[in-house]
């Protein structure tokens, strides 16, 4: 029964660390006009990993800049 639950918790926790890294470089690719790479962003799912190669090295994205724009996001929502 354990291994259910968790086995379930890691499905879910993987599924929101990738939603969020989706939606940034999505949203990254959208404003800077790179439509191959939205494209190739929504096509393909490798748990984040594509998502932050787009982020880091190809919109040269700083951690701090990211850091700032979750931590905006999220103090929006409350």
């Amino acid at each position: 029964m354990h291994f259910f639950i968790i086995k379930n918790l890691i499905v879910a926790v993987l599924m929101v660390w990738s939603l969020v890294w989706k939606c940034y470089s999505v949203w990254t690719a959208v404003k800077a006009g790179h439509k191959k790479w939205f494209v190739a962003l929504l096509l393909f799912n490798t748990l984040g990993i594509l998502d932050m190669i787009y982020i880091f090295y190809i919109a040269k994205k700083k951690w701090s800049e990211v850091k700032a724009t979750f931590l905006r996001l999220m103090s929006s929502t409350k």
